[in-house]
């Protein structure tokens, strides 16, 4: 099983259904775990029967809530010391507790994202002061107007925390009509892309290919993009 981090202070939790989504259309098998403070999943999936910690499926994929390591995961799930059984778990966190307890340094992947309000730009810095070695972080940056200052402004941020940035930047637009899609999708308890922007569908295209590039082609991915837009 690959995991991979998601982290950051800004709210990430559509972006990671879009993700979870894709890789089950894939064929993939895929466990979303929420481990923020807020645990918008529990809000936004919807469970016959929600406790403190559980395990649902969604849209052809697990969602994990109120977990604070794999362990507790794996002991819920009844596999012991056995490896869980998925190809991907898609970790999201927003604190340095939860990127300690599940031990984020080890994933596969990290990526690290955020907006450029200083509460989503420090909130996410504050995360990475638990890392005490060097990260690999690919950046997923949502912006309105995506110029070079702000990515700029970003790595001065960063400078004295242990990250090593990828040259590969993924950006994502801050439109008012991707979010009435993501209501949407909440009031039906579905995921649906196909009135999202065409560069917030190029977007995720692209962070599918930039991650994942090496367990699924880019034939792959773009077939199952379509797919999720005829559904």
């Amino acid at each position: 099983m690959k995991t991979i981090g998601f982290i950051g202070g800004y709210d990430k939790i559509d972006l990671i259904l879009y993700v979870a989504r894709l890789l089950s259309i894939a064929k993939k098998k895929v466990i979303l775990i929420d481990a923020t403070t807020a645990q918008k999943a529990k809000y936004v999936v919807p469970s016959i029967s929600p406790t403190r910690t559980y395990v649902t499926e969604f849209e052809g994929f697990d969602v994990a809530v109120g977990f604070k390591s794999i362990e507790e995961i794996k002991h819920y799930i009844g596999n012991g010391d056995k490896p869980l059984d998925y190809d991907f778990a898609i970790l999201d966190i927003d604190t340095p507790e939860m990127f300690q307890s599940f031990d984020a340094i080890r994933n596969y992947r990290n990526c690290f994202v955020t907006a450029f309000d200083l509460y989503s730009l420090k909130k996410g810095l504050e995360i990475l002061s638990a890392c005490t070695v060097p990260i690999q972080l690919t950046k997923v940056l949502f912006s309105k107007s995506m110029t070079k200052e702000e990515n700029q402004y970003l790595d001065y941020l960063s400078l004295g925390y242990k990250v090593k940035w990828d040259k590969t930047i993924i950006n994502f637009p801050i439109e008012l009509g991707n979010y009435s899609v993501t209501v949407e999708n909440q009031i039906v308890s579905r995921i649906k892309i196909k009135r999202l922007s065409a560069h917030y569908k190029e977007s995720i295209e692209y962070l599918m290919e930039t991650i994942f590039y090496e367990d699924l082609s880019e034939k792959e991915i773009s077939k199952a993009m379509k797919i999720l837009e005829r559904e």
